[in-house]
Parts: C-alpha cells; sequence; structure tokens
C-alpha cells in the first residue's frame, strides 16, 4: 500500500511543479541572473560549503540545489517527481552548473546512488510525505562520511495540527501511522491552478524526527524554533520588518520552522 502512496504522491508533484517553476514564489527569472532561493537560516547555520560533497534530499526543481552549487559545493539532488528531476537538470545545464540529478524515492536511494557525502541537506516540506522516519534517517546515515553534517530546515509540526485557515486543530501533533489523505486542487504557488490531485501525508513530532536520527548514532548539534516562515505559503500571514511571514491571529505565539544539524561521529 505504501508504494500506491509514494506513486500518488508522485503524480502531484509531476502536476505542480511546472506551475511552481512558472511562479512567482519561486522567481526563476531572479535564480538566474544570480539570486539565491537559499534563505538567511540556512546559510548562516549550515556555513561554507566550498569544496565540499553535498545531497541534497527532495530537492523539488533544484534550485536550492544549485544554489549550494554556486557557493562551491560539488552537488546531487534528488526527487521522486520525473518532471522536477528534468527541469533541475534542464537548469543546471543551461547556467553551466555542475550538478548531478537522481530521480528517486528517498527509500529507494541506496538502489540509485553511490558513494558518502560531506554534507546530507533536506528543507521545508520534506518529512511529511515520509511514513517511516527510521528508515529516512538510515538513509541519510548511510550517505554521510564520518564526521558529516545533516542538517534540515522544516516547517514545524505545529503547523500542520491546524486546518488550511489556522481556525482549529484538526490533525494530531504525533505519527499516528495512518496517513492523511487530501484530495486537493491549485497548489501553494497558484491557488488557482488548473490542477487536481489525491496526495497522502504524516505529521512527524519533534522527539520522532530526533530520535530517528539519534538512533542511528548521529550527534545533536543544535535545534532551532523559529515562530516565522521565510515562505508566504500558508493561509492568514502577514509579513513583518524582519521580512519573515507569520500567521496574522497567531503571530509569534506559534513555532512555524525548526532546524536542526547533526554530526556523523
Amino acid at each position: 500500500m505504501e508504494e500506491a502512496f509514494f506513486e500518488a504522491n508522485r503524480q502531484a508533484w509531476n502536476l505542480r511543479t511546472p506551475i511552481h517553476k512558472a511562479s512567482d514564489f519561486y522567481d526563476v527569472a531572479g535564480f538566474k541572473a544570480g539570486k539565491t532561493s537559499l534563505n538567511r537560516m540556512e546559510l548562516e547555520e549550515l556555513g561554507n560549503v566550498a569544496g565540499k560533497s553535498l545531497l541534497h534530499l527532495q530537492c523539488h526543481f533544484g534550485l536550492d540545489t544549485l544554489s549550494w552549487a554556486r557557493l562551491g559545493a560539488e552537488v546531487t539532488g534528488m526527487d521522486i517527481s520525473d518532471e522536477a528531476i528534468r527541469e533541475a537538470e534542464a537548469l543546471n545545464q543551461e547556467l553551466g552548473l555542475d550538478a548531478r540529478f537522481v530521480r528517486s524515492n528517498v527509500y529507494d536511494l541506496k538502489e540509485n546512488l553511490q558513494g558518502q557525502f560531506d554534507i546530507v541537506f533536506t528543507s521545508y516540506g520534506v518529512v511529511g510525505w515520509l511514513p517511516d522516519l527510521q528508515k529516512w534517517a538510515q538513509v541519510i546515515a548511510h550517505f554521510l562520511k564520518p564526521g558529516g553534517t545533516f542538517y534540515m530546515a522544516e516547517f514545524h509540526p505545529v503547523v500542520w495540527m491546524f486546518d488550511n485557515d489556522f481556525k482549529e486543530i484538526k490533525y494530531a501533533y504525533h505519527n499516528t501511522q495512518e496517513p492523511i489523505v487530501e484530495e486537493s486542487s491549485g497548489t501553494y504557488t497558484d491557488r488557482n491552478a488548473p490542477i487536481q490531485y489525491k496526495e497522502y501525508s504524516w505529521n512527524h513530532s519533534l522527539s520522532e524526527v530526533i530520535m530517528a536520527l539519534r538512533n542511528q548514532g548521529l550527534q545533536l548539534e543544535h535545534l532551532h524554533e523559529f515562530p516565522y516562515s521565510p515562505y508566504n505559503c500558508f493561509a492568514h500571514t502577514i509579513q513583518g520588518p524582519d521580512g519573515f511571514w507569520r500567521i496574522a491571529h497567531l503571530q509569534d505565539l506559534i513555532p512555524m520552522v525548526y532546524t536542526v544539524k547533526f554530526t556523523k561521529v
């Protein structure tokens, strides 16, 4: 049954990708002109990547992957979506960068990619597509070199407890093991986009994330929580003078993003 969930999600992301690429949200034109797609928190917290090998899990159509490449990393991006990987490869070629991209489910990556990396990176809206974080953490540990760094910036599980209007608690904070099934239309870059799809997701508590990685012998360097999002991708948001976005009626009351950094000892 798990494979059917992944296949539905792959098809959903295939539908989203061309809409995302054309959106102001992703600003591909600005990216091509030299703008980074990375945010201040990951740039500051991950630090200098020049000369390091970097594996980007669930990279979508590659803007962050290619941004790390521009900063001097030797990058490999992977994503479940065929369309996303095709777009990433096209951007890589157009910009004359030396990135590598792999179409794979996270859980199957050992069969589709060789080697180990100085850094494994993933960010924003990623772990919710995975039912089992123990298997996810095994993949991360497998691909990290000894002494290597795993870094993730992700939307906080508290955000995913709410309904889309942030008016009431609708979903459990913890992973119930049963998928959240949604019939959706549009996408976060264009709510009125003419696409429809079914998708399957899972909520994961902070303790589940951290202990899955700790169980693989990775050492926690930091856990940071932030009451804002760098992206305007939720309903009823307002932008503060710091440039970040908060839910208008919940601003600074709930965490919206967290980051973790681990080392493979």
